[in-house]
């Protein structure tokens, strides 16, 4: 069974490398010690606080319940538009882009 606090390290992990950004630049950037992030990726340290939780969102340029929560299932509607974007030629890397700008103007 998978704990709540293993799935934020898990979330962190994948958010962090997503952004290809080093566990040493994420400490640099957040204030949170290096060993503190290893710990939570690793799912050693799995009871964050929300301070922590809060600085690390900050720099990955999230919100706090996207480390907290699971995310939720794409409706129909939400899946048409994913297909006319493919078929409008719009690549992966350039809607991940559009979604990058949009998470670090609203936080």
């Amino acid at each position: 069974m998978v704990r709540c606090g293993q799935m934020i390290g898990y979330r962190v992990k994948s958010l962090r490398e997503e952004r290809k950004m080093s566990i040493s630049e994420l400490s640099t950037k957040s204030g949170v010690a290096k060993s503190y992030i290893s710990s939570l990726e690793r799912n050693l340290q799995t009871n964050p606080t929300i301070l922590v939780l809060e600085k690390i969102a900050r720099i990955l340029c999230i919100k706090v319940d996207a480390l907290l929560y699971d995310q939720v299932d794409m409706d129909d509607e939400w899946m048409d538009i994913l297909q006319d974007l493919m078929r409008a030629g719009i690549s992966k890397e350039e809607i991940r882009e559009f979604i990058q700008v949009k998470k670090c103007s609203s936080v």
